[in-house]
């Protein structure tokens, strides 16, 4: 967990664990020799992954960005996955997190998922004791995309094992999940924009504040490696789609001078997009 100034806001980086997924899904058409270059890829094929959150003490209060892969899977799916998530105490790592960074679920405001696949969302609900599917912070809005929260509900063949109604329907049930069309500041100097392909509904988030902007990638680009821009996962639905929206967040990213933020990358979280001699390139910036 790191924390840095952005603007008038105090923002912390929490680690909400690992995961592996298996290389060729992660790089889609890109050949093994090329990006196992970059990435070296266990027995099994699979890539170290973060499970990265942003944490925003914000005016209004927290406002938390993705929740990671929550507690509520099993053990085999946990060693398909390759997911570490444990925190102290019987905690997942992100609550251990939060309370590192000096907080409690109850002390957040608002989450906003940028999609709802599982490692994302996974931790807007938790499984307690008895079993039972508990709204993880009690006190906060939920927000994401309208037409993100119909995708994960109507699934087919190809999304069913990316989206889990335990994650996100009991939050919309308790009355909590706030569902929004297009690009919006949900808050003051927080911005929600659509960055489709990964899903057709995945959004960003922009953050301004004293002349300064951030932006989290999420799954447009995962990792630092995906930052050129034919480097699209074999996960992403539409991946055309992925291509020309990464090609304008890249495009404005440069030209704004926006730090970004990865969420998946296992080292580096915060960078600076800059023009390459072959295309856009990465300036990584600490912490």
């Amino acid at each position: 967990m790191t924390a840095r100034r952005i603007g008038g806001w105090t923002v912390h980086t929490i680690d909400a664990g690992r995961m592996r997924l298996d290389g060729g899904s992660m790089f889609g058409v890109v050949p093994k020799t090329l990006w196992a270059r970059k990435i070296v890829p266990d027995d099994r094929n699979r890539i170290g992954m973060g499970m990265r959150c942003l944490l925003i003490e914000h005016d209004i209060g927290l406002v938390l960005i993705e929740t990671g892969a929550g507690n509520k899977e099993s053990a085999k799916f946990h060693d398909i996955y390759g997911i570490e998530n444990a925190g102290a105490d019987g905690r997942t790592a992100l609550e251990a997190g939060l309370a590192d960074a000096g907080f409690r679920p109850e002390d957040v405001a608002l989450v906003i998922d940028t999609h709802l696949h599982f490692d994302h969302a996974g931790g807007n609900t938790y499984r307690d004791a008895s079993g039972a599917i508990r709204v993880t912070f009690p006190h906060a809005r939920y927000v994401v995309q309208a037409g993100e929260y119909h995708y994960a509900t109507h699934t087919n063949e190809r999304t069913a094992g990316s989206y889990f109604n335990h994650n996100f329907v009991p939050v919309h049930e308790a009355g909590r999940l706030d569902l929004i069309d297009g690009e919006r500041e949900v808050v003051s100097g927080i911005r929600l924009i659509p960055t489709p392909g990964h899903t057709p509904h995945h959004q960003g988030v922009l953050l301004e504040s004293a002349g300064e902007r951030a932006f989290f990638l999420a799954d447009l680009i995962p990792t630092t490696v995906h930052v050129p821009l034919p480097w699209i996962m074999g996960y992403d639905v539409q991946p055309l789609v992925t291509l020309e929206t990464k090609r304008g967040i890249l495009t404005r990213a440069e030209a704004e001078d926006w730090l970004v933020c990865f969420g998946h990358d296992e080292h580096v979280a915060w960078g600076r997009v800059r023009k390459g001699e072959t295309g856009f390139a990465l300036a990584v910036d600490a912490p």
